[in-house]
């Protein structure tokens, strides 16, 4: 598996899916502090496995995410010169996105917009018309620091807070993201209670009025039903997936059992299947897996 993951890639007709790798969802619910020299060599080993982005850490407030207060500290050390893979840093706010877009190495903000109001305030301190507003003066920011804003449409397939959903409200939502100029857009399953057939069909009908715009999936899910979901997703046609090594994850601020994140490992082995040999160096990522099995203990 050493062939370069370049956005859009295609192989003949077969386009290539793009991972995204996320020790920030695995690191930020961790029960214990991690070590800022041991996320930095965690962090640099993922670098050289050939993931398209790495979603390394996050610029928001250490009272929220204490395991995120390090960030800066962890960027400065990365290696990134290298590296096919470029980094992804999650804002919650202008402040935030202001100290990312200072720092070269950073080449993708990442913003959680969600579709349920109750998880907008309890994950960025936010109502969803706030949200807009900082989505829209983040982008600008972006502009102008030659950075590209990532979109999450979280709580993407429903949510568990009696919150008003509908696959319309979504893909509204998504139109209204667009609009502002952003062109990666993924939908987020934030504590893992969609089904297969949801994850299909919300997919399918959010790629159908797709614009310009690249959709991923950033899912949650079990070890049982981590295939089905990706089958769901991948059928639906979706080519931009998150995912983390040994399925940790999951975000401390949404008030449920987390559910973690699709392992990564189990990923590469779908698409193998499926016969798309991605560009990932299975050596590095056997080290990185090596890594993880003394950080998440």
């Amino acid at each position: 598996m050493h062939i370069n993951q370049s956005p859009l890639t295609n192989i003949g007709a077969i386009k290539m899916p793009l991972i995204v790798e996320c020790p920030r969802d695995a690191m930020q619910g961790w029960p214990t502090l991690i070590p800022t020299i041991d996320k930095i060599r965690y962090l640099n080993a993922l670098l050289t496995c050939g993931f398209h982005t790495l979603d390394f850490g996050s610029f928001v407030s250490p009272k929220a995410i204490p395991q995120m207060a390090d960030t800066l500290a962890v960027v400065d050390e990365l290696d990134v010169a290298n590296s096919p893979t470029k980094l992804l840093a999650i804002v919650a706010n202008e402040r935030g996105a202001d100290e990312a877009i200072l720092h070269e190495k950073i080449t993708y903000l990442g913003f959680p917009f969600s579709i349920s109001p109750t998880f907008q305030q309890r994950n960025t301190n936010a109502s969803i018309e706030q949200a807009l507003d900082r989505v829209a003066a983040i982008q600008n920011s972006c502009v102008k620091a030659n950075k590209q804003l990532v979109v999450y449409l979280s709580m993407g397939f429903g949510n568990p807070y009696g919150d008003v959903y509908d696959v319309d409200m979504l893909i509204e939502r998504m139109k209204q993201i667009e609009s502002l100029g952003i062109n990666i857009i993924s939908i987020a399953d934030t504590v893992g209670l969609a089904t297969a057939s949801q994850v299909n069909t919300v997919m399918k009908n959010v790629l159908r009025e797709a614009a310009q715009v690249q959709i991923g999936v950033h899912l949650h899910a079990t070890h049982t039903d981590i295939v089905p979901k990706l089958e769901a997703a991948y059928s639906a046609g979706c080519h931009r997936y998150d995912a983390a090594i040994k399925g940790i994850g999951g975000c401390p601020l949404a008030g449920n059992t987390l559910v973690g994140n699709t392992d990564t490992e189990l990923m590469l082995q779908y698409f193998e299947t499926k016969g798309l040999h991605l560009a990932i160096n299975e050596q590095a990522l056997q080290n990185c897996v090596a890594i993880a099995n003394e950080i998440f203990v």
